[in-house]
């Protein structure tokens, strides 16, 4: 009888075990439901813009948590297309995503350009630069610029410089950023004489003015475009928020912001 009883108390137990488990799957289960994850990868340039818009979506929808990666929209795009788990992107410009839907990796029909900006030369508030010709005077050691090959701001910046004819004379001046946010520290701290940052940017900043704007004729159109991945894990989740980032409060934070709707 002994034996008998210490099995059904063994059976008793683990019945008692696997419910508890049914019950804790269960609850993580309707968490996860209640509690969507979008992983995001967004162009540096619109970190200000976007946290503001994640607090009235949270706001609206209730608890949605965003895992955001800012950066170089080149470096963020090779990233995908290296494996890493996305559900959207938002490039500040038009060639990373260009290369991912090459690459059959966004969700078809889900690619729209949201967002336009400008390229502006920055200097010190103290700075007696008047525009883009005193960058080839004495006055300026060190230009601040993001890194062509991955930064689309850079790419702006080296196409508008050819366009003036300065870039030969400035190339030995040029330092490289890997975003616009640094090239943005670089001029505030005194590490460089001038940069080029997106208009948006130079906006942020008390310790920076506005020399020039560069002319829209000079560089190729500064578009962002907005793309779901092909690979998301939580696409209805994210065609909603990405319905929000086009709609009317969304978008009157991004003129806030500094932006314009393309």
């Amino acid at each position: 009888m002994a034996q008998v009883r210490t099995g059904s108390n063994w059976l008793s137990s683990a019945r008692g075990a696997m419910a508890l488990l049914c019950m804790a799957l269960l609850l993580a289960g309707c968490r996860g439901a209640q509690h969507p994850i979008l992983t995001l990868s967004i162009a540096a340039s619109l970190q200000d813009a976007m946290a503001e818009i994640e607090t009235s979506y949270q706001r609206d929808h209730g608890p949605v948590e965003f895992r955001n990666n800012f950066g170089a929209s080149g470096t963020l795009a090779l990233e995908i297309e290296q494996g890493a788990p996305v559900d959207a992107i938002l490039s500040a410009g038009a060639k990373p995503v260009d290369d991912l839907q090459a690459k059959g990796l966004l969700a078809p029909g889900t690619r729209t350009n949201l967002l336009r900006n400008s390229l502006v030369l920055i200097a010190p508030q103290d700075s007696k630069l008047k525009g883009f010709d005193d960058l080839a005077g004495p006055g300026v050691w060190l230009l601040a610029m993001g890194d062509p090959a991955s930064v689309p701001a850079g790419e702006y910046g080296r196409q508008t410089l050819n366009a003036l004819k300065l870039y030969d004379k400035l190339h030995d001046k040029i330092v490289l950023g890997k975003d616009v946010r640094q090239v943005l520290t670089y001029v505030e701290t005194g590490n460089a004489d001038a940069g080029l940052v997106y208009g948006t940017d130079a906006r942020i900043s008390t310790k920076v003015r506005v020399a020039a704007i560069a002319p829209e004729s000079s560089h190729d159109p500064i578009v962002y475009p907005l793309a779901i991945l092909a690979g998301s894990r939580n696409q209805k989740a994210t065609r909603e928020f990405v319905a929000y980032l086009g709609g009317p409060a969304a978008r009157a934070i991004f003129i806030k912001h500094g932006f314009t709707m393309a």
